[in-house]
């Protein structure tokens, strides 16, 4: 079963009443929920080592330092949204910088994490220049399709 195949399915599934699908080939497994509820069946082949400092910790300083009310600030973001579902992956590999962090400037195309399903690294990028406002995922989470992982400030 190759990416295409597996978003179509995905489609198909968002658009039924369906809540979860599974399927069972051989030695393949691709289990498809709705709910928030995350199947981990194997250990990843891509662990990379923890962010320094932690996801959490960097939204939290950065949320300090910003004192602009949530509500206010939401309506002009826009997010970066899996197109998968698979683990979350804030580096390119163990042991390097990640590939953006809260404050930075990003363009239009710009990768802002890989996404692993499957075993394979999809890189996924940013569809706005703007300022990298939320990290709203913690690195090695597992991400549902059409979740949000990154929120950017296109007026700055």
């Amino acid at each position: 079963m190759n990416i295409k195949e597996i978003k179509q399915l995905l489609a198909a599934m968002e658009n039924s009443k369906m809540d979860r699908l599974e399927i069972k080939e051989n030695d393949f497994k691709l289990v498809l929920s709705k709910n928030r509820e995350v199947v981990h069946q194997a250990a990843p082949v891509y662990t990379p080592a923890p962010a320094a400092p932690a996801m959490s910790q960097v939204i939290t300083e950065a949320s300090s330092e910003n004192a602009v009310p949530a509500e206010a600030e939401a309506s002009h973001l826009v997010y970066v949204k899996s197109p998968i579902v698979g683990t979350f992956y804030a580096a390119p590999a163990p042991g390097e910088p990640n590939f953006i962090h809260v404050g930075d400037r990003v363009k239009a195309g710009d990768v802002v994490c890989i996404i692993e399903a499957m075993k394979l690294m999809n890189e996924i990028k940013a569809d706005v220049d703007g300022v990298v406002s939320t990290i709203l995922v913690e690195n090695e989470d597992g991400i549902e399709h059409g979740q949000k992982i990154v929120a950017i400030d296109p007026r700055v």
